[in-house]
């Protein structure tokens, strides 16, 4: 007589279990052991063995035995997960306020900062519980920032003031943020680089020979995103001079112009002065001490950092002087602006709300 196997349970469906199995099934947010079980009793309920659910399915027969009883029994509540054996937690909540203040109040022996190590030592917590109450809290004792805050007493009015340029220019006239990046090095690799490849990424010797410096005169149009620029061996106030002499005959006549600019000595020296009185078009705003920030020729200093002079590799000043300018020529075939968008109370609220973070300042 041959073998029938074991014989299957007995399965209906109501039309209300069918909808929400159909839901379960389908929902993006279901879990997917939720949305295999409810398939699996979907598939059930059309009256087809185990052998031929589990086929369709893609899952083992045993599976769908154990899901069909499971349903059978306890309806869609047996479809749900059960809540699994196991020792209760362990770490109390004072256990892990313990964790959170030792963290944000000491610094280990010998050591800056935390590691899970150091704080899993200390606390008797394992360092995969120590990364799970870090995580939860937003703790990364292995990350830092830096910043530096302006002690110009004259900060909000000329935060106001530069901030006034970007987003409410005067009219007749053109707003440039005027900078230096100087002693720029031309340097070149002791060996040559070794190319990309798939799963490999490019390598450079870390060592390098120098072959002089050379200074970046820039003048970014906050409106169009355009550059003058003009490079200089040095960085004096009289190659600043030349570097105003040539926005002037780069501007039109009818135009004023606004210059931001930092408070380095060159900028305010008295023969840059004296040339300024000589053309009364030009307005000069300075920027707050340590705020480069809100410089915005700045940022454009970082784009030829990053794209150029980060991976350069140059036998001479005169070649990397001509990359420079190869540079700034493509930046102005498709220059881009930089889009300042919020107000000088808005900064000055956030500037507030650091201090009474970090130190409690309530002014």
């Amino acid at each position: 007589m041959p073998r029938t196997g074991r014989p299957k349970t007995e399965l209906t469906l109501s039309e209300d279990e069918r909808e929400q199995l159909l839901r379960w099934s389908r929902r993006a947010k279901s879990s997917q052991a939720l949305a295999l079980r409810s398939r699996i009793i979907l598939a059930c309920g059309e009256g087809l063995d185990n052998k031929s659910v589990a086929e369709r399915a893609g899952c083992s027969t045993n599976t769908v035995s154990k899901w069909r009883a499971r349903f059978v029994q306890d309806r869609l509540d047996g479809l749900v997960d059960e809540p699994r054996p196991g020792r209760p937690p362990t770490i109390t909540a004072e256990r892990v306020e313990e964790v959170v203040v030792a963290t944000l109040e000491s610094t280990p022996k010998n050591a800056t900062h935390w590691s899970r190590a150091k704080m899993a030592d200390r606390s008797g917590l394992s360092k995969s519980t120590i990364g799970r109450i870090w995580k939860a809290f937003e703790l990364k004792p292995h990350r830092e920032d830096g910043f530096k805050l302006s002690t110009d007493p004259q900060f909000v009015e000329k935060g106001y003031d530069v901030i006034g340029l970007y987003l409410n220019p005067p009219e007749a006239a053109v707003v440039y943020c005027v900078d230096e990046k100087s002693q720029v090095q031309a340097l070149a690799r002791s060996q040559p680089a070794f190319p990309m490849m798939p799963g490999m990424p490019e390598k450079r010797t870390h060592d390098y020979v120098r072959h002089g410096t050379t200074s970046l005169f820039a003048a970014f149009n906050t409106a169009d995103g355009t550059v003058i620029s003009r490079i200089h061996r040095r960085y004096r106030a009289i190659e600043f001079k030349k570097f105003l002499a040539k926005i002037d005959t780069e501007v039109p006549d009818e135009l004023d112009v606004h210059l931001v600019c930092d408070n380095y000595a060159t900028h305010k020296s008295p023969t840059v002065t004296k040339w300024l009185d000589a053309h009364p078009r030009f307005h000069m705003h300075f920027t707050p001490t340590y705020s480069s920030w809100i410089n915005q020729v700045e940022r454009f200093f970082a784009y030829v950092t990053g794209d150029l002079l980060q991976r350069s590799d140059h036998r001479s000043v005169q070649a990397l002087e001509s990359d420079i300018r190869n540079w700034v020529k493509g930046w102005n075939e498709d220059p881009k602006p930089f889009i300042w968008t919020k107000p000088a109370e808005q900064i000055l609220d956030s500037l507030k709300r650091l201090l009474q973070r970090t130190t409690g300042a309530r002014h």
